[in-house]
């Protein structure tokens, strides 16, 4: 796969797709490389029309690695102190405006899952002349008033995963089943088997951490995200015990015009059963964005 410099970094990406098609840029969450964006997901985007770009995050696969510095302490972290964060949503925000840049593309329809919506949030906020529309798929506003995770949930994203294969693979496996949809049920030995290639393709546990900091010192962007003046789709699973409801819904809130998507028996994840409902909804608000204003 391809590198690009974007941001003083480099980055990891893949594309799908027409080159000569709109953009749509793939943002992903919380330690979640590429791969977290699936193949065919992501032809199913661009066989409606565009061309599809996912990418490593800065600290995660096979993108650059932000080292120097003390490693984040996640008890620390969930107490308030993200101090030893080594940068911030903003600075993710900017390698995926960086990214864009460098493949000379003008603007892209952005859309992100979990830690990648916080991402496209910030990107529509400061980068706005990228972003021609907006999905946040299970994310939040980054209020300590809303999305918290269950308590459980919160322990088990904390507790240290073990760094040999198969370790990694049952620890990691058990943490998606608990965060996962409870009406949609991953096929544990594909989910197993994309674990597994994530490993070793690039094991790292420190970006993991350095990209919880950045979330913690990014603070609430409820009150910058009101600004966001492009059509936005926020869809969010009705029992998601990693970034619960409400974040969703405070999200939606808070952008003028959005649309929000709620969706019984989705937890947090990307449910293959539900790929034909999210590429509908959103091809539906990228549309928007091209869509004639009305007359007024």
């Amino acid at each position: 796969m391809p590198r690009a410099q974007a941001n003083g970094i480099e980055l990891e990406y893949d594309t799908f797709g027409d080159p000569g098609r709109p953009a749509m840029l793939l943002i992903m969450g919380l330690g979640v490389q590429m791969l977290g964006w699936d193949e065919r997901f992501c032809n199913m985007l661009a066989e409606r029309g565009y061309r599809v770009i996912r990418f490593d995050n800065r600290d995660i696969g096979l993108s650059s690695k932000i080292e120097g510095g003390p490693v984040p302490n996640p008890l620390e972290l969930m107490a308030g102190n993200s101090s030893s964060a080594s940068y911030t949503l903003d600075d993710m925000a900017g390698d995926s405006a960086g990214l864009l840049e460098s493949l000379g593309i003008e603007a892209a329809h952005v859309v992100g899952a979990s830690m990648g919506g916080m991402i496209g949030q910030v990107m529509a906020c400061r980068h706005p002349e990228r972003v021609r529309s907006l999905t946040s798929i299970m994310s939040s506003t980054g209020s300590r008033e809303t999305g918290q995770p269950k308590p459980e949930v919160l322990a088990a994203l904390i507790t240290p995963v073990p760094g040999d294969r198969a370790g990694y693979i049952d620890a990691t496996t058990n943490m998606f089943k608990l965060i996962g949809s409870p009406a949609y049920p991953p096929d544990e030995q594909e989910l197993r088997a994309l674990i597994g290639a994530s490993h070793d393709r690039s094991y790292y546990p420190a970006g993991f951490l350095r990209q919880l900091a950045a979330i913690a010192a990014s603070g609430d962007r409820s009150e910058a995200i009101c600004a966001i003046g492009v059509p936005t789709l926020v869809i969010h699973g009705e029992d998601d015990p990693l970034i619960t409801f409400s974040g969703g819904e405070a999200t939606a809130a808070a952008v003028p015009g959005s649309k929000l998507v709620k969706i019984p028996g989705m937890g947090h994840d990307l449910p293959p059963a539900l790929w034909p409902r999210f590429v509908d909804e959103i091809v539906e608000n990228a549309e928007r964005a091209s869509a004639p204003a009305a007359a007024g």
